[in-house]
């Protein structure tokens, strides 16, 4: 069999690449699984978790699992989360800061969606009309897009603001006071909300790694035949 120096170097650079792919893929499994399991926990515990200023949340870990919060709405400062599309209507997620009891942080909840107005001016109304003590609700993400346009994330001046695209660190710098990195959505018996059909984001499951992994690796595989098949081929010339 004669090794050919050029094959040679490709086959040592791609045989490595391809079996790391595989095993990066069987990692992203196991991380989704572990992941699908706790939001099951959390969808199907009563009980509720309670938040904190002081408390050091991963949104992951935490997704839809149902927490409580005590404190106050921010009812002077609100944003409107634009182009939400429900029932084939579009319109706004209303975003309220929940201040915390010991003041010095807050999280924004999620009251649910409202329609826009055939004039865009006319924002709807969406005054709390009570000092709401304490919420309920379930953790969650904040809501994506699809393709992200440079400024969406820039709130419109006034109050309720207008944003494109939630970056709390952006809404944090507008507030004056620090929001957590993720939101509440509002338990639907609780009142001062709007439609809420909360729904439970699918994620790329476990199984369809494990199928690109083995994808890769069989490529790895078949580059391997290939290569000892080359090398043969060279060696009976």
């Amino acid at each position: 069999m004669r090794y050919k120096k050029a094959p040679t170097l490709a086959y040592l650079c791609l045989l490595p690449l391809l079996i790391a792919l595989g095993f990066w893929q069987l990692g992203r499994s196991e991380e989704k699984r572990v992941i699908l399991e706790k939001q099951e926990q959390g969808i199907a515990s009563p009980e509720f978790i309670r938040l904190s200023a002081s408390g050091k949340y991963n949104v992951d870990e935490l997704r839809y699992q149902k927490v409580r919060a005590i404190g106050h709405y921010d009812r002077e400062h609100q944003f409107l989360l634009d182009n939400q599309i429900r029932n084939g209507k579009v319109g706004y997620f209303v975003f309220t800061p929940f201040i915390f009891e010991e003041e010095s942080q807050a999280v924004l909840v999620n009251r649910g969606w409202v329609p826009l107005n055939h004039d865009r001016s006319n924002l709807p109304e969406i005054m709390i009309k009570s000092q709401q003590a304490e919420v309920q609700g379930r953790i969650n993400r904040f809501p994506g897009v699809g393709i992200k346009l440079a400024g969406a994330e820039i709130p419109t001046q006034g109050w309720p603001s207008i944003v494109q695209l939630i970056n709390n660190q952006v809404l944090t710098d507008k507030l004056g006071y620090k929001i957590f990195p993720f939101q509440i959505e509002l338990a639907k018996e609780l009142p001062e909300g709007y439609d809420r059909e909360w729904q439970v984001t699918t994620i790329m499951l476990p199984e369809q790694h494990t199928a690109y992994a083995i994808q890769w690796f069989a490529l790895a595989f078949t580059l391997t035949l290939l290569y000892l098949w080359y090398s043969y081929k060279k060696s009976d010339e």
